[in-house]
């Protein structure tokens, strides 16, 4: 009988998201459930954005779930290695092997062409798609062409009559139209494979049995089962998991609740409250009981239990699932938990030598430094009223800043200042003008300590929710603000 054989395989561009955690939590359930291996690995062939922080960042998250891998880049195992980027020449090898079968072929197309055609199919209301120019050149003559070392690609083809049936454990068959698929690009003209062919062939060679993966790849599932097919391999058995939701029904987002596992650590949640909530997200236990343990979900795990509807990921339900769990610890434990969370040696050092200056009593601390121990803070919105800049210049200065530091993955001192440093050089003005802003934002005084020193030490998931915070108290940003705060955020270095 085949081992059950279940993976995860994030990408390391930004923090680890509770749409990740979601997802493995419901591949380590089945493979437990099913006396099987769980499997870690790290999709970083986006080599502008992966970093080596980011990955380490989801290893931390997810082990503080309480979510264990059998296999993977830090632990090793027999079918490494576990990051793509180390496995080029595999991808290699495949690439080559479909254009020899001639089902993948070498592309020259540049991106203006590309974008040409695009262009006019949709100025002809047609599914915008690659017209298959390269795949008519003389397959002898593309190699010399690549020989030659001349830019290129490698595509699949697919066909473009008929329909795929997609096989799904929850869905039953799927019908998807091959018109609808493009002639996806497999290799990349770095040399890189993409997501679909780098997928298939770890997933083949890594003995993955079962993929469980969000449901907004349902819609590319053809491209993966002909490649199977392409290589003449049994194809694992795919199951689309429900999206993560907002309350409002839309794809879980950072703009509208914090996607960041790291957040719910430092606002105070308890790793098995999250997870539990995670576990319930669109599945329920057979007594449909609201509070269960990792040991239980994978007891009483059945795919069958998994609701198709969007589940909602509501802070409200999570705070209150949370507060069941704390109210039942051990009070020994419960004080333990608080002493780990923010009241440990490590954390109090990093805050005592910003008060020690300004204090006459211990009495004053707590006035002084109580926002390194809470969440969010509540600014009174006269804070942010300014001098020299408009109610408007306010929200773009701090929302900026904002995006600046949501794309900053090494957190310091000289790095927060480098970034809104970087902003207001743009934007013609000096530090000293947003400073208060930041000052109001992330402490919620006027004055405090130094505000660059707190924002290294409360980190980037509370930093970021603060200004969030101050940015939806002064009204939020607009869609037509986003759209025009973007382009000048491309433009500063």
């Amino acid at each position: 009988m085949t081992t059950v054989r279940t993976r995860i395989a994030p990408s390391p561009t930004g923090d680890p998201h509770v749409g990740t955690a979601y997802i493995a939590l419901f591949n380590l359930c089945f493979a437990r459930q099913h006396g099987g291996q769980f499997i870690l690995r790290i999709e970083d062939t986006d080599q502008l954005r992966s970093t080596r922080e980011s990955e380490q960042q989801i290893y931390d998250a997810l082990r503080w779930l309480g979510i264990e891998w059998d296999e993977g880049p830090d632990v090793g195992g027999p079918h490494g290695p576990y990051r793509q980027s180390e496995r080029g020449d595999i991808y290699k090898k495949y690439s080559a092997e479909l254009v020899d079968k001639g089902h993948a072929f070498p592309c020259f197309c540049s991106a203006e062409r590309l974008d040409a055609v695009r262009a006019q199919q949709m100025a002809n209301k047609e599914t915008p798609r690659y017209d298959g120019h390269c795949m008519q050149l003389d397959p002898a003559q593309a190699q010399q062409r690549v020989a030659a070392g001349e830019s290129h690609v490698v595509r699949m083809k697919v066909p473009d009559t008929g329909i795929c049936t997609v096989p799904d454990m929850l869905r039953g068959n799927v019908e998807i139209p091959w018109d609808r698929m493009d002639m996806q690009v497999l290799m990349k003209a770095d040399g890189l494979p993409t997501y679909f062919l780098a997928n298939v062939v770890d997933d083949h060679l890594m003995g993955i049995t079962h993929v469980l993966r969000g449901e907004e790849w349902l819609p590319s599932a053809p491209k993966l089962i002909k490649l199977y097919e392409y290589f003449g391999w049994e194809q694992p058995a795919l199951c689309y998991m429900p999206l993560l939701r907002n309350p409002d029904k839309s794809k879980l987002s950072k703009r509208k609740n914090p996607t960041s596992v790291t957040f719910y650590e430092r606002m105070g949640y308890l790793p098995e409250a999250m997870l539990n909530y995670l576990g319930r997200m669109g599945w329920s236990m057979p007594d449909e009981r609201e509070k269960f343990s990792l040991a239980e979900m994978i007891e009483h795990f059945d795919l069958s239990r998994v609701s198709l509807g969007g589940p909602i990921f509501d802070l409200e339900k999570l705070s209150w699932l949370n507060g069941q769990w704390l109210r039942e610890l051990p009070v020994e434990r419960f004080a333990a938990e608080v002493q780990k969370w923010a009241f440990n040696p490590q954390y109090l050092m990093q805050i005592a030598p910003h008060v020690q200056g300004r204090v006459e009593t211990f009495s004053q601390i707590a006035p002084l430094a109580g926002m390194f121990f809470m969440g969010g803070v509540s600014p009174d919105a006269s804070l942010f009223a300014h001098k020299k800049l408009s109610a408007e210049q306010v929200r773009q200065v701090m929302q900026l800043i904002l995006w600046k530091l949501e794309a900053l993955r090494q957190w310091d001192k000289e790095r927060i200042t480098g970034c809104i440093q970087a902003v207001v050089e743009h934007l013609e003005l000096k530090l000293r003008d947003a400073m208060p802003l930041m000052f109001a934002a992330i402490t919620g005084h006027a004055n405090s300590v130094s505000v660059l020193d707190a924002m290294e030490i409360l980190g980037p998931d509370l930093t970021r929710f603060r200004l969030r915070q101050a940015i939806e108290l002064l009204g939020g940003v607009s869609k037509k603000e986003t759209k025009e705060w973007e382009k000048l955020l491309a433009a500063i270095a």
